[in-house]
């Protein structure tokens, strides 16, 4: 059986009462379980899990649960902290993990963003489908992988000056769309917070960070992040499918990375701010990795100003790798950069301030992406019939899906929904189990055109790592914080 085989598999024998009671774990809904708050004396809220059990069974040989149950003692935690199906061990926070804290004197956690502050997903159409696409497959793939730098540690072509910089961090998208033309106003309107978040300030990112990420503005990097053309291979929604721009055969462009070495560096500097105050605050925490201050201190609005910076980098690099991919699409196709849409682009490690039943929170969602439902007001016009759009990548030779945000996710989620098909192996234990040469040759038998220049770093990220991406999408469907619209299958990969 094949690697690509075995990653759509979801087997796991019926876990035992001692299995679930080690854990504090009581089944209470299909596909829903609970940790109640009586299960560890300094928990404040109950952890919420949505899994079934095969999805369930992997999550408990490591320490995510720990660390979901670590969060609900953070201070000013409140409702419930949520578990999506695709959750796993992160740094403090597990990944696949949502908590809001109540202003103004909920703590925010760095841990609870994640070091590549808005790691996110942008999916573009193309008004192409597979079978016009033809023998210029290949051709296309290349010059994609050539037009994007990839890499660890990589630099593109631009070194941003100082005030190139805090445009950026300020501005994001917008600074590149309108004053460089690189884009369009429509990819504002299509790009959650415009592509652009209020409230950040330049002068709260280090020099450090400013300098990591000056030179990799249109860089994808290394690990999971990749560019994917795909095709749209099922229609679950034809109506919603129909007002996303998308049909069943039509060709498409997922493209996942974050904030790059920026980013990482300004979690780096803010953990360490955190820690290093929290007693003067009066904060206790079961782990150092939560490390986090009141919201409304001078910490924590300097993090969210920072964050919020480093989020308008990320918004700016898919910006940036959005016009590299449409100019290999012009080059190729002969298509207009206009033709090549931006459908959404969301973001998955971030902390936001929103409003519910008049409370303010502040909403860490880390490796989840907002699900808001029809007639929110946050969403952009295009999508306030419809819901958000909400993207669940698969791993290479698997598929992805497009879902629509319900409005029942605002009570079950904090209007949240998972990222992805989330890790099941470490990348150490996935080279254990396949070669990067194997990988790759099977991929490309598949029909995948695959473009990494690093066999191990192929192997790292094999399908056989990754949970099964099909079960994670029922059950996000199945439990009401988000409906199947569409899946799409990879026809090229491109990963550094």
């Amino acid at each position: 059986m094949s690697e690509i085989e075995t990653a759509s598999i979801d087997s796991a024998s019926p876990l035992s009462p001692e299995q679930l009671q080690v854990h504090g774990l009581v089944r209470i809904a299909e596909n829903v379980w609970e940790i109640p708050r009586s299960f560890r004396s300094d928990m404040r809220v109950p952890a919420r899990i949505y899994a079934n059990e095969g999805l369930l069974a992997g999550m408990l040989s490591g320490e995510a649960l720990v660390q979901l149950v670590n969060v609900c003692t953070l201070p000013g935690v409140t409702g419930v902290v949520y578990g999506m199906p695709d959750m796993h061990d992160g740094y403090g926070f597990p990944v696949g993990g949502v908590a809001a804290t109540e202003l103004p004197d909920g703590v925010v956690s760095p841990g609870g963003v994640g070091f590549d502050i808005n790691c996110g997903v942008r999916l573009l159409a193309l008004p192409l489908s597979r079978s016009e696409l033809g023998a210029k497959h290949e051709a296309l793939v290349h010059e994609m992988s050539r037009s994007v730098p990839s890499g660890v540690g990589r630099g593109g072509d631009w070194e941003l000056d100082n005030g190139e910089l805090d445009r950026v961090l300020a501005e994001g998208c917008r600074y590149l769309v309108r004053e460089h033309g690189y884009g369009f106003e429509d990819d504002l309107a299509h790009c959650e917070s415009g592509g652009s978040l209020a409230g950040a300030d330049p002068d709260k990112v280090s020099a450090r960070a400013r300098d990591r990420g000056r030179g990799q503005l249109g860089t994808m990097g290394a690990g999971n992040h990749f560019v994917e053309l795909q095709v749209v291979d099922r229609v679950f929604d034809a109506a919603l499918a129909s007002k996303m721009g998308l049909a069943e055969g039509q060709l498409t462009v997922l493209i996942h990375t974050g904030s790059r070495g920026l980013g990482h560096q300004v979690c780096t500097d803010y953990v360490r701010l955190m820690d290093s105050v929290q007693t003067r605050y009066g904060i206790e925490l079961p782990d150092r990795q939560l490390s986090c201050a009141p919201a409304s201190s001078p910490e924590g609005k300097a993090y969210l100003a920072a964050m919020a910076a480093a989020a308008n980098f990320a918004w700016s690099n898919r910006q940036m790798i959005t016009h590299r991919v449409r100019v290999a699409i012009q080059k190729v196709l002969r298509l207009e950069p206009a033709q090549v849409r931006v459908v959404y682009d969301v973001a998955h490690n971030i902390a936001k301030i929103e409003t519910y039943g008049g409370r303010q929170l502040c909403v860490h969602r880390k490796g989840a992406t907002r699900a808001f439902g029809p007639g929110h007001l946050d969403l952009p016009a295009a999508y306030r019939e419809t819901g958000q759009p909400v993207f669940i990548p698969g791993s290479m030779g698997t598929a992805s899906y497009v879902l629509a945000g319900l409005a029942t996710s605002l009570e079950r989620s904090w209007g949240s929904a998972c990222h992805g098909a989330g890790r099941n192996l470490s990348r150490a234990a996935a080279k254990r189990q396949v070669t990067g040469a194997e990988l790759r040759k099977e991929l490309e038998n598949a029909g995948i055109v695959v473009r990494c220049p690093s066999n191990a770093g192929l192997a790292e990220e094999a399908p056989v790592a990754y949970k099964d991406v099909e079960s994670v999408a029922e059950v996000v469907e199945q439990v009401g914080l988000a409906r199947r619209v569409a899946r799409l299958k990879p026809i090229g990969v491109i990963k550094g």
